[in-house]
């Protein structure tokens, strides 16, 4: 049995030199994954990451108009903007603009929805449904709605009815589409296996069908609620006398392009407050289906 011990350190300067003649082997950089620089980026906070692109498009957009490369009649500059949407909120008619417009969406949106997800139900569950709905409303979907805009006046007037019939209008032709594709997409394997285990048709539909369409009910609702609030743009044209397109209207008359710039963030925040919204639903409502959320 051969019991082998470590070499002793040496006494200093009594170090072995290499020979001469001898290469040097060369230093030895410690290489790091790319896993570990992906961690040290991630370790800024995403909404800071998020908010590069806009602050430095606002901080060119004050340079050029500092520098009188946008002049004030063409674009306002972004202090000018701030200062009117302050003055509109002071005054309480921002607030008041965004109240009447909130409603006419959200009663758009729950009409278009209801329409919507039934005519889905309807042609997604039955052959004899889809041969009865699914031809005219896709005969229907393909009319631009914004070309309606005249025969809703005809027919129900200039008040609130064709704003909101505009908007339902959109919004259900949006849900229609994600929610029968989302209910023909489900997997037939789970239809049998739900069969197999003795579900009845409404078991079937409660417990198989409608969790599998929900993914594209969500995105049904996404699109809605961005289609709703371009109908809103269009809407609030038709003789408005409250609301954010008719502050638009009066400042596009004084070439106030301030306050058509505040008005157009309004739009845009309400907008991403809306989709803010339905990603935290798909969070609570999609936590059974794991997705890809990037590296």
């Amino acid at each position: 049995m051969t019991i082998s011990h470590a070499p002793p350190d040496l006494p200093v300067g009594l170090e072995k030199t290499p020979a001469p003649g001898s290469r040097t082997p060369p230093a030895l950089e410690p290489i790091v994954p790319a896993s570990v620089r992906r961690v040290r980026l991630r370790s800024v906070p995403r909404w800071l990451r998020r908010t590069v692109g806009p602050l430095l498009l606002l901080a060119l957009w004050q340079v050029f108009s500092a520098t009188g490369v946008l002049h004030p009649d063409v674009l306002a500059s972004p202090g000018t903007i701030a200062r009117a949407g302050g003055g509109l909120i002071a005054d309480g008619t921002l607030p008041a603009a965004m109240g009447v417009s909130l409603q006419r969406v959200a009663v758009g949106l729950v009409l278009g929805g209801v329409v919507g997800t039934v005519l889905a139900l309807v042609s997604g569950l039955s052959r004899l449904g889809e041969d009865l709905v699914d031809a005219t409303v896709q005969m229907l979907r393909t009319v631009p709605w914004v070309g309606l805009i005249p025969l809703f006046i005809i027919w129900l007037g200039i008040g609130e009815a064709p704003k909101v019939a505009l908007i339902a209008l959109g919004v259900a032709f949006h849900l229609y589409v994600n929610v029968y594709a989302g209910i023909r997409g489900v997997d037939a394997q789970l239809i049998e296996a739900g069969e197999s285990l003795g579900l009845s048709r409404w078991g079937l539909v409660r417990h198989v069908v409608l969790p599998g369409a929900l993914p594209g009910a969500m995105t049904g609702l996404r699109y809605s609620l961005a289609t709703a609030w371009l109908a809103l743009v269009f809407g609030e044209s038709i003789n408005a006398d409250a609301g954010i397109g008719f502050l638009m209207n009066q400042a596009r008359e004084f070439f106030r392009t301030d306050v058509i710039v505040v008005c157009l963030v309004v739009y845009a925040f309400l907008g991403l407050t809306a989709d803010v919204i339905v990603r935290t639903l798909e969070r609570l409502l999609l936590q059974w289906r794991p997705t890809f959320t990037g590296q």
